[in-house]
């Protein structure tokens, strides 16, 4: 199995026209990716890298027999207008690659996903990707870095930050780790399937055995990751290194989602909670792997 992507899911592209929703659908379909359908409103008709372009996502929706997850390349002004067309055309996943992306549009998407048992990804995401199986949105950047840098295995990736997504999944595939999905939350403050929602799938997920965290300061999503082991919601290990240990308080750092606001969202005490509910927290990045490594030797065990 794998969480949120796998070759069986019909996947629409929103902005495939564009440059970077073109080069974007290369990769997907390349990697394995069900790409079914794209929409531009006014290209209806067209056709790009041998997928049909609707105006709307409903045309789209109702051509195909339906759509399982919508990836969303638009300028951040349309990413609202965007989303809520994917939501109200019946959609169930869709993952909002830009940034910028007003957080009172994310709260109105936010809003209009839980009306309808939708779900979303982002926005500020490179996407995700199960290993062998699918990519959704700019993971691994081309098809054929993504095939030789992943291996697949038994750990669940969640990062907070894009560029370190990939590079976690990498360090521990050079490794010897292998895994199973690889997720970038998203950048924001506010985001649709947080580390406490990732975590909880790769615990259902029965491929997955551990599971590998990239935290940042700001937010409450790591503490949140602890409470959940701490009540024994997730009980499948987890190592985690929180970035920002520098960062003094009131600052902004990498990106939107990491202020550290007066006692919250510190890095001690994201590590603090962490290491008391009984996860790993590695002290160095380059301390992931073989801290992975010791933690599965001991499952095997």
């Amino acid at each position: 199995m794998a969480i949120l992507i796998d070759e069986t899911k019909k996947v629409l592209i929103q902005g495939i026209t564009g440059r970077e929703g073109m080069a974007r659908a290369q990769l997907m379909m390349d990697y394995g990716t069900k790409v079914v359908a794209g929409c531009t409103p006014g290209r209806g008709g067209q056709d790009v890298l041998g997928v049909k372009v609707y105006d709307a996502v409903e045309e789209a929706v109702e051509a195909e027999g339906g759509i399982d997850v919508s990836v969303i390349f638009v300028p951040a002004p349309l990413v609202k207008g965007a989303a809520l067309e994917a939501i109200d055309a019946g959609v169930k996943l869709l993952v909002l690659v830009p940034d910028r992306v007003p957080i009172y549009d994310v709260l109105e998407i936010s809003r209009a996903a839980k009306r309808t048992g939708a779900r979303f990804l982002g926005p500020n995401t490179l996407g995700c990707l199960s290993v062998g199986r699918a990519v959704l949105g700019m993971m691994g950047g081309r098809a054929a870095t993504a095939k030789s840098w992943f291996k697949k295995g038994n750990v669940g990736v969640t990062s907070r930050s894009g560029g370190i997504t990939s590079a976690t999944a990498y360090y521990l595939s050079q490794a010897g780790v292998g895994l199973t999905s690889i997720v970038h939350v998203g950048g924001d403050a506010v985001v649709g399937l947080p580390h406490p929602e990732i975590v909880r799938m790769f615990q259902d997920d029965p491929e997955t055995e551990a599971i590998v965290m990239f935290g940042e300061i700001g937010t409450s999503q790591e503490e949140q990751v602890a409470e959940l082991i701490a009540r024994k919601i997730v009980t499948k290990p987890l190592v985690a290194y929180i970035g920002g240990k520098a960062a003094r308080k009131g600052t902004r750092f990498s990106h939107a989602g990491a202020i550290v606001e007066g006692d919250r969202g510190t890095h001690e005490g994201k590590v603090e909670a962490l290491r008391r509910a009984g996860a790993t927290v590695v002290d160095s990045f380059n301390d992931l792997p073989a801290a992975t490594l010791r933690i599965l030797k001991r499952t095997a065990a």
